[in-house]
């Protein structure tokens, strides 16, 4: 078998799908067959703000809404989240929305204020081989989305998922999120053929997030909908009502307008790809 085991098609040929139950009543589906929306902005920095964006983002379609409250960031004078006390501000839009949340873990001693209010928990690229973190995650009972890290090979990757689904927890999404490469004028660089690679290899459900593989709004369209093209089980999209005033990766962040627009035509190419889109429209 392939030293990632229980993650690989050899362990189990049927894709999975992951239902995250929603506030709202309705479980959003990840996985095969689907196309699920993740977008808001990259850190909760108000809550006047994020709320504002959270309903509007709930009107356009979105299936969960994102935000970090803590912040991996490479310099110790950037802004680092809200931490703890944004924690409030993201159960309150999910109370107002009716959709589930997702936001990043970095730490365990952070698992056990998070695992109540939070629906996804996400591990950061930088977090993808902390193999205590992924040990402790492979504990709970809780969808995680695991991020490929900087460089990592693609079986590293998987190995990392094999940590958490080996401990216990199955419900692993794995988020191509662009690779470290010579290249200067992107971010990072997308590697799209990961994904119908991924689909060769694992059952896990897969999704993009074009927003730090390219660093540039402008391309975040373009490649959003090739990932869609490619079999991605989804997307992950930075959103902020006013990007130049952002705290953290503005110039990757969508408008609310723009992010309409990425919106219908992605999910019109996802119903070429016979994806059923479920439909969380307020």
């Amino acid at each position: 078998m392939k030293p990632f085991k229980m993650v690989s098609t050899e362990y189990k040929s049927e894709p999975t799908r992951i239902h995250i139950p929603a506030p709202g009543g309705n479980d959003v589906i990840i996985g095969e067959g689907y196309c699920t929306m993740i977008a808001g902005p990259c850190a909760v920095e108000s809550s006047e703000a994020y709320l504002e964006l959270a309903v509007m983002l709930q009107h356009l379609g979105v299936h969960i809404l994102r935000g970090g409250l803590f912040k991996p960031r490479t310099s110790p004078y950037s802004f680092k989240g809200l931490g703890q006390s944004g924690l409030d501000i993201m159960a309150e839009a999910r109370s107002i929305t009716g959709l589930p949340v997702i936001t990043e873990v970095m730490d365990v001693r952070d698992l056990d204020v998070l695992y109540d209010t939070v629906d996804i928990l996400q591990v950061g690229s930088r977090n993808m081989q902390n193999y205590s973190l992924l040990e402790e995650l492979g504990q709970l009972d809780k969808p995680i989305l695991l991020k490929r890290g900087l460089s990592a090979t693609i079986e590293e990757w998987l190995l990392a998922a094999e940590y958490i689904v080996s401990g216990g927890n199955e419900q692993v999404i794995l988020c191509e999120r662009g690779i470290r490469t010579f290249e200067p004028y992107t971010r990072n660089t997308v590697d799209i053929g990961a994904v119908p690679l991924i689909k060769q290899l694992s059952h896990l459900p897969i999704i993009v997030d074009p927003s730090h593989a390219t660093g540039k709004w402008e391309m975040v369209r373009p490649i959003a909908k090739a990932a869609i093209a490619a079999g991605a089980d989804g997307l992950m999209i930075e959103v902020h009502q006013d990007p130049d005033r952002a705290l953290s990766d503005g110039k990757q962040s969508l408008t609310p307008e723009n992010f309409s627009r990425l919106y219908e035509q992605v999910i019109r190419l996802a119903m070429l790809e016979d994806k059923e889109v479920l439909k969380n429209k307020g």
